[in-house]
């Protein structure tokens, strides 16, 4: 997801929309990673896949997100690039729209101006085409770089050579581009070279995550899964890199504050709280709200987009009514969610059952 920074304030929107909305635009992939938590990915096939909505519904669905303050759009999937059309909605995304409000020497200031966009993609077929519409829009490219020896294995297919030549493209076009990668127990051996050959290629920073169940990942969780030991790991080693490249980044998903130290952390951003339906929430290739995009829970359809705040289980996210009991009376509780809600969710059928990282 976009990492957000303090610049606009969601609670000042002309809704009660989170500042940020993820698009997954299509149910298709190019690839068939092993760690993909996409719900209809999921073996039990509780989440089914219904009709896409079109390219003209997305433009409305986007030109009315706008209108609702919304200031990020994230456009994902599956694999957005497969979407029919997708250049025509990403030039109307950049054409529209919203009210920013941003702190400018201590005020607060409100400006209209268009979303903040952002495309995160495989990029398996990615072209000059597509980044030459990234570089005229100024829409933040994100590429997937699950390690490089293990780059095959992870995606079922694909040639991480082709990752890092996108970046160097983009950085030759001035686009702004960050690094996704999913740490695996497969891929931590690599995972300071995976990262450094990223920043050495032209990414600007890292969006880092640690495997989590769900999806397709839910058949491969014994051996992509990491130990409680491996976590505190893996954060050392991207500060480690990024602090020699003095580069930035953040972990995507929450961890539970009792499992590493956030004080060693400088050019790392680690977060202990949940940010689904209160900084960012998703909308589904079929036009259904979800709180997060590795949750399976489908929420009101875009139709129904005003209702969502009485939902409760959106009422549930954005009142942070879901503290683990063993939880219950840790010093850390005001900093801290417990860790991933929708992962302890799918794997111990509780909103309220413990992290993966803590069982």
């Amino acid at each position: 997801m976009p990492n957000n920074d303090n610049s606009s304030f969601s609670r000042l929107a002309p809704s009660f929309l989170p500042s940020t909305a993820v698009l997954e635009m299509t149910y298709r992939c190019n690839h068939g990673c092993l760690f993909c938590s996409c719900p209809w990915f999921d073996d039990r096939g509780t989440f089914d896949i219904r009709t896409e909505m079109s390219a003209n519904q997305w433009k409305i669905l986007i030109s009315r997100l706008c209108t609702m303050g919304v200031v990020n759009i994230a456009f994902t999937g599956g694999e957005p690039l497969l979407k029919e059309h997708i250049e025509d909605i990403l030039v109307h995304a950049a054409g529209c729209t919203t009210e920013h409000i941003e702190s400018q020497n201590g005020q607060l200031v409100s400006r209209s101006a268009p979303p903040k966009l952002f495309l995160l993609t495989n990029g398996k077929i990615l072209d000059n085409r597509i980044l030459d519409l990234c570089a005229k829009h100024q829409i933040h490219l994100s590429l997937s770089l699950p390690g490089l020896k293990t780059f095959t294995y992870h995606t079922n297919g694909g040639d991480p050579h082709k990752i890092l030549d996108g970046f160097k493209k983009a950085k030759d076009k001035g686009i702004e581009t960050t690094v996704g990668v999913t740490v695996t127990g497969r891929n931590i051996h690599e995972l300071y070279e995976t990262i450094a050959h990223a920043l050495i290629a032209g990414a600007d920073d890292l969006l880092m995550n640690r495997f989590l169940p769900g999806g397709r990942g839910l058949r491969y969780a014994d051996e992509l899964n990491l130990s409680r030991r491996q976590i505190p790991e893996m954060l050392d080693i991207a500060e480690s890199v990024l602090k020699e490249a003095n580069r930035r980044g953040h972990v995507g998903t929450e961890l539970p504050k009792c499992v590493f130290d956030a004080d060693k952390y400088k050019n790392l951003q680690v977060a202990s709280r949940c940010s689904a339906a209160r900084d960012f929430f998703v909308i589904d290739p079929s036009g259904f709200t979800r709180v997060c995009n590795h949750s399976p829970i489908r929420l009101n359809h875009i139709d129904q987009l005003e209702q969502l705040k009485t939902h409760p289980y959106w009422k549930q996210f954005v009142q942070k009514d879901y503290l683990p009991q063993m939880c219950a009376g840790c010093n850390l509780n005001p900093h801290c969610d417990g860790g991933c809600r929708e992962a302890a969710h799918i794997l111990g059928n509780d909103l309220k059952a413990p992290d993966p990282a803590l069982v």
